[in-house]
């Protein structure tokens, strides 16, 4: 599918820059393996969703069903049911606000920008230069357009009951 392909192109995108940022600016990035500031149980696109239920059938069928069973039992409020000791179990299939986590976010709030991130990470916003910033509206517009494209091929150009699904929900799918 062109949509999947297109969306492993735009986290391929987000995890350059990601990467770039964290190994130029290292001294203000406090996370790593096992520190649970991340671990949250967010909503899908469905493009997101769909990507993670495939991951989830590629692995061994006993992690499978261990991880299915652990979904089965999270509630919304609940930590997501990937976060296990410290990290994710589909760590290289996670979603885009899962990547972003903690970085420094280039936002408008209010017709104002302003960049924001994690309380631990990037605290001296003033010596970050644009090229370090995730533009959040120019990454979610493409994600949303990526979705779009996604469920109008899955869907046959109908809309799905749900427009987001949870983590959770996402690994019960039924592919």
């Amino acid at each position: 599918m062109e949509s999947l392909s297109n969306y492993r192109d735009l986290l391929d995108r987000v995890d350059a820059l990601c990467l770039r940022t964290t190994e130029e600016f290292s001294t203000q990035v406090s996370w790593q393996r096992g520190c649970s500031n991340c671990g949250r149980h967010v909503s899908l696109s469905w493009v997101e969703a769909v990507t993670l239920a495939l991951a989830l059938e590629h692995l061994p069928e006993a992690q499978g069903e261990w991880i299915r069973d652990r979904a089965r039992r999270t509630a919304s409020q609940d930590p997501c049911p990937l976060f296990d000791k410290g990290a994710c179990l589909l760590y290289a299939t996670r979603p885009i606000v899962c990547r972003t986590h903690g970085m420094p976010l280039l936002t408008n709030v209010d017709g104002r920008e302003e960049v924001v991130s994690s309380e631990n990470n990037f605290r001296d916003r003033s010596v970050l230069p644009s090229r370090a910033l995730i533009d959040l509206n120019l990454l979610n517009a493409s994600l949303v357009t990526i979705n779009n494209l996604f469920v109008s091929e899955v869907f046959h150009g109908r809309s799905p009951e749900q427009e987001r699904l949870s983590i959770a929900e996402a690994l019960l799918l039924d592919l």
